[in-house]
């Protein structure tokens, strides 16, 4: 972003147009339960949490079940492998982009969780990725992990056979 401002004036000299720079800096605290999900992604892993009433598994978690409104205290460790539940070919671009297009947003259904989230999916065609197609993540070097779920490159196809509708269709 440049530090100049830029003014467009008609031709009686009115403004038309004014673009100028502007910066709004904030610290967000993220709390015990999203510090957790948070430390998970420094050392290469997954952590949600389960409700004690529904067994729901939220990841990340946010410390309290939407659904029934009751503290989450239960640490579940989170397998690596998920499905996807669904896509979307990116062909826009943005300002700041490092992907090269076309690439796939896709949401992820990690195995043993109840809360989609979006990835990035790599490593194959556009035209092979589908809905169930079953992926894992493919993290940054380990000297490279933060604190932050840019701890995860990407996603990719695992090979095996895609997972069935019934079990991720209410997710979608």
């Amino acid at each position: 972003m440049s530090d100049q401002t830029y003014v467009t004036s008609d031709p009686r000299g009115s403004i038309t147009k004014l673009d100028t720079p502007s910066r709004l800096e904030y610290f967000f605290t993220a709390g015990t339960s999203l510090s957790k999900n948070l430390r998970g992604y420094q050392r290469g892993q997954f952590i949600g949490q389960r409700c004690p009433v529904c067994s729901k598994v939220y990841v990340p978690s946010r410390g309290s079940c939407p659904v029934d409104g009751v503290a989450l205290t239960e640490e579940v460790e989170l397998k690596n492998t998920g499905t996807v539940t669904t896509f979307c070919v990116v062909n826009v671009p943005f300002a700041g982009q490092s992907i090269k297009i076309p690439y796939i947003a896709g949401q992820i259904l990690l195995d043993g969780a109840n809360l989609s989230f979006m990835g990035l999916i790599q490593e194959c065609e556009l035209e092979e990725v589908r809905m169930g197609m079953r992926v894992e993540a493919v993290w940054v070097d380990k000297a490279d992990l933060v604190p932050s779920l840019a701890s995860v490159k990407y996603f990719r196809p695992t090979g095996e056979p895609d997972a069935a509708y019934e079990t991720y269709q209410e997710y979608l």
